[in-house]
């Protein structure tokens, strides 16, 4: 059973020690649903809406306007399916970043570049998975999909931008 970190407690300091910056090695946006990601070297990104271009833009509110997943579950989920690596654009996320450990940003707010993030929650594997990884890809991401989050503050993400607590 798992306890709630209070405040001040040993588990809540540790919980609020997060020094690491992470960095975005990938830029991706869904121009239509179903369809192949595009790559980018940035974008722009709308606040209370998403990406630009992206189909998920423009649902003001959505706990989804914008994915992130760490590079190290990409070379996980590969390694979960005995290749030797994945295009992030398979996983189908909009940010790919390496360096720092995104559920560690759980109820936190936090910068990608210059824009603002809010933390809304796991992004779990959808069954595009098992179409875009082949058998297993499914079961292979659980656990390693990744966030959504809710823009707060609009503005550009740029590959080798850091990925930092607000």
């Amino acid at each position: 059973m798992a306890f709630p970190a209070s405040e001040g407690s040993i588990l809540g300091k540790l919980m609020d020690t997060l020094p690491q910056t992470g960095v975005v090695t990938w830029i991706g946006i869904r121009p239509e649903r179903k369809k192949p990601l595009q790559p980018l070297a940035q974008t722009q990104a709308i606040t209370d809406q998403g990406l630009v271009n992206d189909h998920y833009k423009g649902k003001p509110g959505s706990k989804r306007q914008i994915t992130l997943i760490q590079a190290e579950h990409i070379s996980t989920v590969a390694s979960l399916l005995h290749v030797p690596e994945i295009g992030p654009e398979l996983i189908r996320r909009n940010i790919v970043v390496k360096g720092l450990n995104l559920l560690a940003l759980k109820d936190r707010n936090f910068w990608v570049g210059e824009v603002l993030l809010q933390y809304t929650g796991p992004c779990h594997p959808c069954s595009r998975m098992e179409e875009n990884l082949g058998p297993g890809g499914y079961n292979a991401m659980r656990g390693h999909g990744g966030i959504t989050a809710r823009i707060l503050q609009g503005g550009f993400i740029k590959l080798n931008d850091p990925v930092r607590v607000a």
